[in-house]
């Protein structure tokens, strides 16, 4: 058996009746190929390779990645010892994924940010997170939680938090409750602004979010007129539209 390692945040999912449940979150539309980030011990694997799709799995453990050989023949060349994180997506798929994983809390917010790197091709994200971070990416503007990478995320997603799921489910148990949630890209990922702009926009408007925009954003308006009204509200009372529209003011 598979030992779960600390220093690579393992915390393996037991109940196979969730793992189904994750699985069948994945709809798949229009995607003929779908990539599991971190196996472990390929309880999602098995009810994958059920489904009609062409699976990859990318695991980074060695032993996992021999459990893994040893149990799911079927997968052979598909079987991918990487690191998700460093991986280039684009070089390896021509056309669009979906990605399904119970991701490493210890990475789970940096996976979010590849998808996002990634939206050309990533169509469709299904995974399990910790339970506030996973609240957070799907997290309504005037949330206490809503934040960078909400507003990030949803500016080219529908983020949809599906359920919770408890600690005891996992071997070994973690101390917190873990959240499951589905990405589904918009029809359009054009934003009508610059991205990198809009990035900073959000990042620079959050660092100092009890702050009304007209103050944490002052290291980017000192050569414009900040009267609109949308420099009166704080961060987390706009949506990704009022954001692209702050970008538009701010850059033209």
């Amino acid at each position: 058996m598979v030992k779960p390692k600390k220093y690579l945040g393992q915390h393996f999912l037991k109940d196979k009746n969730i793992a189904e449940k994750i699985v069948n979150a994945l709809s798949a539309n229009g995607i003929n190929d779908v990539l599991e980030i971190g196996a472990g011990t390929g309880i999602l694997t098995e009810f994958l390779l059920k489904k009609d799709i062409n699976l990859f799995v990318i695991e980074i453990d060695t032993e996992s990645i021999d459990y893994l050989k040893q149990h799911f023949f079927e997968l052979k060349e598909r079987l991918l010892s990487e690191d998700f994180l460093k991986f280039k997506l684009s070089g390896f798929f021509k056309n669009d994924i979906a990605l399904i994983g119970n991701f490493p809390y210890n990475i789970s917010s940096q996976i979010v940010f590849k998808i996002l790197e990634n939206k050309h091709i990533v169509k469709e994200a299904v995974g399990m997170f910790q339970k506030e971070v996973a609240e957070r990416i799907c997290a309504s503007p005037g949330n206490k939680t809503y934040g960078i990478i909400s507003v990030l995320t949803q500016a080219y997603y529908e983020a949809e938090y599906l359920f919770t799921v408890s600690e005891k489910v996992f071997y070994p148990p973690p101390k917190v409750k873990s959240g499951v949630i589905r990405l589904l890209r918009k029809d359009s990922v054009n934003l009508n602004c610059d991205d990198v702009l809009f990035k900073k926009v959000v990042k620079t408007g959050f660092n100092q979010r009890r702050k009304t925009l007209r103050n944490s954003l002052k290291s980017l308006t000192h050569n414009i007129e900040t009267e609109n009204v949308i420099f009166n509200k704080r961060p987390e009372q706009l949506s990704v539209e009022e954001f692209v529209e702050l970008t538009r003011i701010i850059y033209g």
